[in-house]
């Protein structure tokens, strides 16, 4: 969502007309005339479709009716709006003619100033498709590895039976007069499918499947009921290969629109089914179940992956939250805005989504706008369009801002939406937390892999039968294959957990996890913690008396050296309280500090990390009431949480839990991810967290930093650097370089790829050669840069069950441009796994695959706050835990007293 400090978008492209009044209940009585509105377009169907059909339901999308704020009077009150120019909307199916607009002025709303450029250009424009970047070459080794144990999988991908070989051709088309409705035309290009043929049409671009007579044709067209005349002048631009970028492309929209025969229902960008919806009505709330689909050229196929999706709908309005926010809060407007801006809802007659931006408490559904036919109000508006009644008609009203690609075609960059008709969706904080209502919506979307196969077989069984979409792949000559795909894996060995030097280890288990080999093994390397304090307030000091006791016990058993600390009790436990505790404390110069909070309340546990992070350099453990209260009052029942407290403690402290055998000497492996400042929007932070391994009998050292982005700087301006800082440290610890670098990089989505190659791999290349030429190395950085993406809609069965961990992918769905693979490196017990994709888009390391894919899988078992693996490997979750924690709660950056440790954990 876009920060509320950040310029607005103008408002409206509006001819100036009459005014317009009303009265509101919530302002006391009549305080002037209201914002203008503008009526809206009805619905019309999105992207061309086959055969020159209609346009599809799901995609169905509507001019809304739009909000524009004038200046307040000099003589009115502050929430009270004057009489002023209303806009005009020209009828459905109509060309518009604009007047200039007035000047902009300052907005009562707090959504900023007014404005707007008085021209557009006609009809939606096209993003164009950035190249995929190919970073694997012709004569690259082989991508496929050998290790481990074959297995025989099955994925959630479909093929295409029949190989899309016919050639698409590529028009551009422009109509004259300019139209902005996408649905009018699409109406207008139907006119003419005979000569068309097989067609796919966005609202510029058109594809067919047969040549045209000549590369420029002017068809006529007439509107069916204004008798309104066009001219689509319609020119050749190129043929389409379909295993390219914009043939691919093409192939999803015509699988798009085969799936409109499934009657499913377009919310955001994904398709669900409201005819199955799943009623939790103990909280007020509905799961819509639905797919996400797409289609790719993969090594050898051109597959189709389908992935099962729920969406979260509320049982709830907005004008039922207003209510609410009447009922409880004397204050209820400003309740009732923070309680909405920011939220996605759902227009039932629409089948919509926005995000609302803002509340106007000044404009009400008795309110009226202009239209051709003159003016009228939302009431009659919906029941007139929609027949439907509004029954309160002294609400306030909803903003949201246009999407761009609603702009594009016609709409204004700010629409009014009625609170009544806005259903609200996703879950809020407190739903969250809630686990009793989260583990009855895991019920229902965390599927097993045999619940999920079959969900996707009658999905692929409705897709085929359905007569509509039978139709569309006739038309196009595709067909659908019924089975999943099949492919090859490969299950890698188990890895040896070694908890000293000396010991053999131990494995780690078929589930990838070792909690139990704690109780009879020592930590690897450990920290003799003596100077420590347990800050508690006075009403919880027996249950952290017990929980320390128990503390002492587990680190007994693991060979941890904890001396009893000094109990700090305090009267209270609000923040301010804490802040003067601990600064008592820190001129003791404690190793460590634990804390004992009430709740898990942020403003408390903000105000102990900025001081003991950014102020000072302290390490701190933070632990809630409720996790160190025994169950029914038995303490034994805490040793599981001590265990893991004291393990966590250790490592704050500089300690290391456990090893796992890394056959690579003076190795460096960093891992880098981004986390937005809750704060401010435009602002991140970048956190980059390296591991130092110079033996691998030695303990492994860390290093980590953190860097502040403000919008529009280049990360790629400070990654170079961050690494240069963890090279300097390793020189420090070991007297030389490293002699490889591993780089994981966590959150980047495939339409990144591009910039990150272009700016961060190729300045971080640049950087490291200077550094390592300055020491006298001459020969290239052996460096591995991977991108480690989790967000992935790819999913494995093995005999209808989960993937054990281990488990590698690296053929059939992988990508031919590509050294990627997929990596199952966890074991669930509800759901689906989920598996990782690694990408290399830059190696000159010399490693095998073989060698790549186990050094991944190794590194998933190296976090520490889990007694068992992580889905990326451990320094990205390292470096997610730290930009996590600075971007939500201390918001700067920490100090660099506390790089070498684990502070974040």
């Amino acid at each position: 969502m876009a920060d509320g400090r950040r310029e607005p978008p103008p408002y409206g492209r509006d001819r100036i007309r009459g005014s317009l009044g009303s009265n509101s209940p919530y302002e006391g009585g009549r305080g002037g005339g209201h914002p203008s509105m503008r009526g809206g377009y009805p619905p019309h169907g999105g992207p061309g479709g086959a055969g020159g059909g209609a346009g599809a339901s799901y995609q169905t999308q509507e001019r809304r009716p739009t909000w524009r704020n004038p200046s307040p009077g000099p003589s009115e009150s502050r929430d009270a709006v004057p009489s002023t120019s209303a806009a005009v909307s020209t009828p459905a199916f109509s060309t518009n003619v604009h007047e200039p607009p007035p000047q902009p002025q300052p907005s009562s709303s707090g959504l900023g100033n007014i404005g707007r450029p008085l021209h557009r250009a006609a009809g939606p424009r096209r993003r164009p498709l950035a190249d995929t970047l190919r970073t694997r070459g012709p004569d690259a080794p082989s991508k496929h590895g050998t290790t481990g144990q074959p297995l025989q999988l099955q994925s959630n991908y479909f093929k295409l039976l029949k190989r899309v070989d016919w050639t698409l051709y590529h028009y551009q088309v422009e109509m004259v007069p300019p139209c902005a409705s996408p649905r009018l035309m699409q109406s207008l290009v139907n006119e003419h499918k005979k000569l068309l043929g097989g067609f796919v049409f966005d609202g510029v671009q058109l594809f067919t499947a047969c040549k045209l007579s000549n590369d420029e044709l002017v068809l006529h067209s007439q509107h069916d009921r204004t008798g309104d005349k066009y001219e689509l002048h319609i020119q050749r631009v190129a043929v389409v290969d379909m295993t390219d970028e914009t043939g691919i492309q093409v192939l999803n929209l015509i699988l798009r629109r085969a799936m409109n025969g499934l009657n499913l229902q377009l919310v955001g960008r994904n398709l669900y089914d409201a005819a199955a919806k799943i009623p939790i009505r103990e909280y007020h709330i509905e799961l819509w179940p639905g797919y996400i689909t797409s289609i790719r050229q993969h090594e050898n196929e051109v597959l189709v992956c389908c992935e099962i999706a729920h969406k979260t709908m509320r049982m709830q309005t907005c004008y039922d939250i207003l209510r609410e926010c009447q009922r409880h809060d004397r204050n209820f407007k400003d309740a009732f805005r923070r309680a909405v801006i920011g939220c996605v809802v759902l227009t039932g007659y629409n089948n919509k989504t926005y995000t609302i931006h803002d509340v106007t408490f000044e404009t009400t559904p008795e309110s009226t706008f202009d239209t051709k036919n003159g003016k009228i109000s939302f009431l009659d508006y919906y029941k007139n369009k929609y027949n439907l009644r509004i029954r309160d008609s002294y609400q306030p009203m909803l903003l949201s801002r246009a999407k761009k690609k609603d702009t594009r075609s016609g709409d204004s960059e700010l629409m009014a939406l009625v609170p009544e008709l806005c259903q609200m969706t996703g879950l809020t904080d407190s739903m969250r937390s809630d686990f009793k209502m989260m583990r009855a919506m895991a019920d229902h979307t965390r599927l097993n892999p045999d619940r999920r196969i079959e969900r996707l077989e009658t999905f692929n069984r409705r897709l085929q039968t359905s007569p509509e979409s039978q139709e569309v792949f006739k038309v196009w000559q595709m067909e659908l294959d019924r089975r999943l795909v099949e492919l090859p894996g490969r299950l890698l060995p188990q890895e040896m957990i070694f908890f000293s030097t000396t010991s053999n280890g131990v494995q780690a288990g078929e589930n990838a996890d070792w909690t139990a080999h704690f109780r009879d093994n020592p930590m690897f390397a450990t920290v003799r913690l003596s100077r420590w304090y347990l800050i508690v307030p006075s009403r919880c000091q027996r249950e952290a008396g017990d929980f320390l006791n128990c503390m002492i016990t587990a680190a007994r058993g693991m060979r941890f050296e904890i001396s009893n600390c000094e109990m700090v009790p305090m009267p209270d436990d609000s923040p301010g309280t804490y802040i003067r505790t601990l600064d008592a404390i820190i001129n003791r110069d404690p190793q460590m500090i634990m804390c004992v909070v009430s709740n898990s309340k942020s403003d408390r546990y903000t105000a102990i990390k900025k001081k003991c992070c950014v102020e000072r350099a302290i390490p701190t453990q933070i632990m809630v009431q409720k996790t160190i209260t025994p169950k029914s009052g038995n303490v034994r029942t805490l040793m599981s949480v001590a265990t893991k407290v004291v393990i966590q403690m250790n490592c704050k402290l500089g300690g290391v839990p456990w090893k796992v055998k890394i056959p690579l000497n003076g190795l460096m492996t960093i891992g880098f991810d981004v986390c937005h400042d809750s704060k401010d929007k435009s602002k991140s932070f970048g956190a980059m967290v390296a591991t130092l391994d110079h033996d691998n009998r030695g303990t492994p050292k860390f290093f980590s930093t953190v860097s502040h982005h403000s919008s529009g700087e280049e990360i790629s301006n400070y990654l170079p650097l961050n690494t240069v800082k963890a090279l300097n440290e390793y020189r420090r610890e070991f007297g030389e370089l490293p002699k490889r670098i591993i780089f994981y990089r966590d959150g980047v989505s495939d339409g990144q790829l591009q910039y990150i190659y272009d700016h961060e791999v190729r300045s971080l290349v640049e950087k490291l050669g200077q550094i390592y030429k300055s020491a006298g190395i001459e020969q290239d950085v052996l460096l591995t840069f991977f991108i480690v993406n989790k967000r992935i809609n790819t999913r494995f069965f093995d005999h209808r069950l989960n993937p054990r961990p281990g488990t590698v992918v690296d053929n059939v769905v992988t990508l031919p441009q590509r050294t990627d693979f997929y990596l199952v490196s966890q074991s669930v017990k509800q759901g689906t796994v989920s598996p990782t994709a690694y990408n290399v888009i830059y190696d000159t390391s010399g490693l095998k695959i073989d060698h790549l894919q186990m050094l991944s899988y190794k590194q998933c078992h190296l976090y520490y706050n889990w007694s068992g693996t992580t889905r990326v490997p451990a320094v990205c979750q390292y470096a997610h835990k730290l930009s996590f924690l600075v971007g939500q709660y201390l918001h700067q950056t920490p100090s660099n007293m506390l790089e070498k440790k684990l502070y974040f954990l």
